[in-house]
């Protein structure tokens, strides 16, 4: 029974031994960059104040109303914040991202919210208009952000939260009374999907470009231009622009070695409101109330894969000798090279992370071929004792 269990262990081991290696080779992930807008957050600019209650009874004031933020390369944008509890620090780098990626996923009252941004302060600057729809006396814009803040916590996050001034507190309800459930807005700049992939020889793609701008720039990175690596259109002419809608592929030269590209699309555009940013911190996520013409960038991959070898199914004898034979293979002593060969295929093959992974194998294979040594000496005694072959005394 030992020799098929030795056989079977040495099998296994030669069979990971090729996805070990390719996955020391692939390394991590390269990070991403954001889609759409990037931003600093300038702080509370127009404010008042609100009282929020505890569940235990407790209450205190907190500021509540619009921050500003400074988009990374050209615009402005106005934000509310989605956490009552979020105190958005100044300075703080925030990136647009979809509702699916915040508190607002899941949640029934996110297309609500996007109505009060529409119906309020600051996309509606008639104070005098808004104060008459809220039943309010009158309405200046500090109070105006602060009711509209009001009213956002209150469908984000089910707070117990008031505004102290009582102008404010009535559009509060106004707001929270009449919102109705909106779609949530596209993104500024985004590519759909962000990664495609396919054979040499073919166009890899599409990929859609969805953008509120009139057109946005098509750049690849180095590694395109180097391995000739054209961006194209579906009737295979050259693209360096596109608009909304756009579809573009990958054309890669036959013969090219396995890899990667990634193409950079850049464009002006309004943030639509209602657009999330994030800072990584859950409570600190702030949605769009107003935008300027703001510069965003987006990013598409292409990558040519290595195809996998198929490998025929063996039986178990040819298992058994394809495990012997690489045993033996790693026990043969190497053959002598002289200074010459060795530096020539050192440079030929070049590092490697899969180094390690190869030569953690090896002697793990080592040690499985003297355990197959070992069980293969024990058998006879496991046939029973040898027979006593000593000639009697006469």
């Amino acid at each position: 029974m030992r020799r098929p269990i030795a056989v079977a262990l040495l099998a296994a081991a030669l069979a990971a031994a090729p996805g070990a290696i390719a996955a020391a080779d692939a390394g991590p992930a390269a990070p991403r960059t954001p889609e759409g807008a990037s931003a600093v957050l300038d702080g509370l600019k127009t404010y008042g104040q609100a009282v929020l209650r505890g569940t235990d009874g407790t209450a205190r004031q907190i500021p509540a109303g619009l921050y500003e933020m400074r988009v990374d390369g050209g615009g402005m944008l106005q934000t509310y914040g989605v956490g009552v509890a979020g105190d958005a620090q100044p300075q703080a780098r925030f990136t647009e991202i979809g509702w699916s990626g915040t508190p607002l996923a899941g949640n029934g009252e996110a297309g609500r919210i996007r109505w009060v941004l529409e119906h309020s302060y600051p996309q509606l600057n008639d104070l005098a208009g808004l104060a008459k729809a809220a039943g309010a006396a009158a309405l200046t814009a500090e109070n105006a952000a602060a009711g509209t803040q009001v009213a956002i916590w209150r469908l984000a996050e089910g707070a117990r939260v008031e505004a102290v001034d009582p102008q404010a507190e009535k559009l509060a309800d106004y707001l929270q009374r009449e919102a109705r459930r909106l779609p949530e807005p596209p993104a500024s700049l985004a590519v759909d999907p962000g990664e495609v992939s396919g054979p040499l020889g073919t166009r890899i793609g599409p990929v859609t470009v969805r953008t509120g701008a009139q057109s946005v720039s098509v750049t690849p990175d180095a590694a395109a231009v180097a391995m000739g690596v054209r961006v194209v259109d579906a009737q295979g002419l050259p693209v360096t622009s596109a608009v909304n809608g756009g579809k573009l592929f990958f054309e890669v030269p036959e013969g090219t070695p396995d890899g990667s590209v990634e193409i950079t699309l850049r464009g002006s555009t309004r943030v639509p409101v209602g657009r999330v940013f994030t800072s990584g911190v859950p409570a600190q996520v702030q949605i769009v109330a107003g935008s300027s013409e703001s510069a965003a960038v987006a990013t598409a991959k292409a990558t040519w894969p290595r195809l996998p070898v198929a490998q025929p199914a063996d039986d178990a004898a040819a298992a058994s000798g394809g495990a012997m034979t690489a045993l033996g293979a790693l026990s043969e002593p190497a053959s002598p090279l002289d200074s010459d060969s060795s530096e020539e295929r050192l440079a030929a093959s070049g590092s490697s992370a899969a180094t390690p992974v190869i030569a953690s194998l090896a002697v793990g294979l080592v040690v499985l071929g003297g355990l197959v040594v070992l069980l293969l000496r024990k058998r006879p005694l496991e046939d029973g004792p040898a027979p006593d072959r000593t000639p009697d005394p006469e």
